[in-house]
């Protein structure tokens, strides 16, 4: 087993690595045999169970193979299995480049893929060429759904359902590449309802799997255990928001996060993410505008905590473009700060909810 790895979700616990997707040689690992060179191929022994139970923990899965793409979707197909693998890559291309691809059509790093083959050569490529990725052999099976790497702490109704978001991301997506118009049209043809509501007692496990699992498009990295989120929740110092997203295609989930720790003249937001799947969706900067609202409303200052990460510059230009000023630096911390003079209309392609 190559590449397995542990790491620290930030400096206030140690975590074990989280992975987010599964991504699957063919040959002599889904099935037995070479598809192009024997007359049959069977699906090797267990492969089915770990599909499927991968796949109820919420765990996406894809296809890294060389080989011919209609004969091997076929033979997937045949075997009932083409439905649970998103973007197969099955060419002859390098299985680092082809895992490249599958990790920028899911809009996820590949420091949370794992990849199962049972060649060592490709193992190899694909352990020296993709940073952080978790390698595992083919031979290794039978250990895999017992790997702290492939047990999420909480698997959520978001997560049994993830897969079939997935499905209606890209649904989405071809209807975006096939639309004419600019895209603010186009986003007002999906009808979405965003809903923001004070996060209860339910919602906390879909809350920590945020914290944990979105680093793109999250202001500090801070992760919180359920018991954490618990204590905030119920504290009167301290608003814990969470935001849900809804379209014709369905429901993106429990999609956004935010921790508002709330003194008598100053609020500050220690924690602001949302989900990677929304991120060209247009709604990334409601749930800010919403919390500058209740500011104002309540007559206090507002400041935000920034940590950069090297992938969350996309949250540090949102607080910039609705208004945020730096006002303080404590090593990596920054210190962001709003007048609340300017507040961002809500975009007239969305319906916003806001729950008591």
């Amino acid at each position: 087993m190559i590449g397995i790895q542990a790491e620290l979700s930030n400096n206030r616990q140690a975590d074990t690595k989280s992975i987010k997707c599964v991504v699957w040689d063919l040959d002599n690992t889904i099935w037995d045999s070479v598809l192009l060179e024997d007359e049959r191929v069977y699906l090797r022994s267990q492969v089915v169970d770990i599909i499927k139970i991968l796949d109820s923990r919420g765990i996406l899965q894809s296809i890294a193979s060389k080989n011919d793409n209609a004969r091997a979707m076929a033979q997937l197909q045949e075997f009932g299995l083409h439905e649970y693998f998103l973007y197969p890559q099955i060419n002859w291309n390098s299985k680092s480049s082809s895992i490249q691809e599958i990790g920028k059509s899911l809009n996820l790093g590949i420091d949370t893929f794992a990849f199962i083959d049972d060649q060592l050569f490709e193992l190899e490529e694909v352990n020296f060429s993709l940073t952080g990725i978790l390698c595992i052999n083919t031979a290794d099976l039978a250990h895999l759904l017992d790997m702290p790497e492939m047990n999420p702490r909480f698997i959520t109704e978001d997560s049994k359902l993830r897969r079939l978001m997935y499905i209606s991301d890209r649904e989405r997506n071809n209807s975006e590449k096939e639309f004419v118009g600019t895209q603010e049209e186009f986003l007002a043809t999906l009808n979405m309802a965003f809903t923001i509501s004070d996060a209860k007692e339910e919602d906390l496990q879909r809350a920590e799997e945020l914290t944990v699992r979105t680093n793109q498009l999250n202001t500090t990295g801070y992760t919180y255990s359920y018991d954490e989120l618990n204590q905030f929740r119920q504290s009167d110092k301290h608003k814990l928001l969470i935001a849900s997203l809804d379209d014709k295609y369905g429901s993106y989930g429990k999609i956004g996060l935010a921790l508002v720790e709330c003194q008598e003249l100053v609020w500050t937001v220690k924690l602001l993410l949302m989900s990677c799947r929304v991120m060209s969706r247009g709604v990334g900067t409601i749930m800010l505008n919403y919390i500058m609202t209740l500011a104002k409303k309540n007559n206090v200052r507002l400041r935000s905590e920034f940590v950069s990460n090297n992938r969350n510059r996309m949250m540090y230009v949102s607080y910039k473009f609705a208004g945020f000023q730096e006002t303080e630096k404590k090593g990596d911390l920054l210190i962001l700060e709003n007048e609340l003079t300017r507040i961002q209309p809500i975009p007239k392609y969305v319906k916003v909810k806001i729950m008591d």
